[in-house]
């Protein structure tokens, strides 16, 4: 196996031309970052966001360029912006009272920094899972929702958002597994799949113990570019897994993506729900529907007496629903046997189907299908009578 090293990259690039002044992109300083592991090389591109649109045509010469270099199987180029000098400048200044904008229609949404929206043509709805904070099961909760989606005959793939932090290959039983290169669909990858879904992630591409020490462009380079470059097949959900908390990556998930709605995954502590409550108004405030909260780890129900003790409080996340003035969408118990299905890749609606955990989050699954059909319409062919049973909310 060929050993490939920053010099190499670099020189194939070297070769790249900016069309405005005919200067190597490398010569102007626009490769801000080279992350290469294995035969696996991915490049941020930093660029005006106010030329961001034209130039495709850039970014797919970068990557074949890179494509070429020996050793090189898998080439990822992706265009970050990056402000003007004198943009940066303003920023320091005191900054001046916005003026009010004009209120999205119906069915729209503003998008941020002055960038297009990525397209994804064949993917009918796009649900966020996110929370405030970490350690509240989002992941767990997203995989298992994805599958309950594919148990009532929906096409669904997943998409693991955290880029610090990814968890899907263990969880869905893929930590060995690679996306191989499309050939029906050139520059485009198909990634692994399971359980019926298919599943992309970071993961795949880098050790599970070896971190991700990228800045924040770098991490939304990497996130559109797995949007973007993997080939999903059509799509009735594309489930996204996102990281934890309110920065960079969340908020140009919303701007960026036409996320059809988002759920928020709280457990039922003050704490956690005061973070939950900061995750749904990030996405109100980018105008992204909020589907609804889940509170999980609600109670622990004794598998040999039955009884039900709340270990966390219980109910918190119902009350701030209603406070919120959005739908509660349902409750799943602190389990050991939901954990260990988590870490062992054999996710618990897919090892115990008609069990009382899976019946809970097929309840929730319904909930989130009727406000899918709610916002984009029925499925062009549902697999079954009633797939999306009309729920109110209210």
């Amino acid at each position: 196996m060929t050993s490939l090293n920053r010099e190499q990259i670099t020189a194939a690039l070297d070769s790249v031309i900016d069309p405005v002044d005919g200067q190597s992109i490398t010569a102007k300083g626009m490769v801000q970052g080279i992350d290469i592991h294995d035969e696996t090389v991915n490049v941020m591109i930093a660029v005006d966001p106010e030329r961001g649109p034209a130039l495709e045509d850039l970014r797919q010469a970068a990557e074949k360029a890179v494509a070429a270099v020996n050793g090189v199987t898998t080439a990822r180029v992706a265009l970050i912006a990056e402000r003007p000098k004198a943009a940066a400048q303003q920023s320091t200044q005191p900054s001046q009272p916005s003026q009010p904008s004009r209120p999205a229609q119906p069915g729209q949404r503003p998008q941020g920094g002055g960038q297009m929206p990525l397209e994804l043509p064949t993917v009918r709805s796009i649900v966020t899972v996110a929370s405030g904070k970490g350690g509240v099961g989002k992941s767990t909760t997203s995989v298992n929702l994805a599958l309950s989606l594919v148990a009532k005959g929906l096409k669904v793939g997943l998409l693991d958002a955290d880029i610090y932090g990814p968890s899907l290959p263990r969880m869905m039983g893929l930590r060995d597994a690679k996306p191989v290169p499309s050939k029906e669909h050139q520059g485009k990858m198909i990634p692994p799949s399971a359980f019926g879904m298919r599943i992309m992630s970071i993961g795949f591409m880098i050790e599970e113990e070896q971190p991700v020490i990228w800045r924040g462009p770098m991490a939304m380079g990497a996130l559109e570019q797995l949007l973007r470059d993997t080939d999903w097949g059509d799509l009735d959900v594309l489930v996204v897994d996102m990281p934890p908390g309110t920065g960079d990556i969340q908020l140009s998930m919303a701007q960026r993506v036409p996320v059809t709605g988002a759920v928020i995954v709280s457990t039922p502590q003050d704490i956690a729900l005061l973070d939950a409550r900061k995750g749904l108004n990030m996405f109100r405030k980018v105008n992204v529907p909020v589907f609804g909260l889940i509170e999980n780890m609600s109670y622990y129900k004794c598998p040999e007496c039955g009884h039900v003790d709340h270990i966390f409080d219980h109910g918190g996340a119902h009350k701030a629903a209603d406070e919120l003035g959005v739908p509660f969408l349902g409750e799943i118990p602190l389990d050991l046997k939901i954990r260990l299905g988590a870490d062992e890749g054999k996710p618990i609606v897919q090892t115990e189907p008609e069990g009382e955990h899976s019946k809970a989050y097929g309840l929730i699954a319904d909930k989130i299908a009727a406000a899918i059909e709610e916002r984009v319409g029925p499925p062009e062919a549902p697999k079954k009578k009633g797939l999306f049973p009309k729920i109110s909310f209210k």
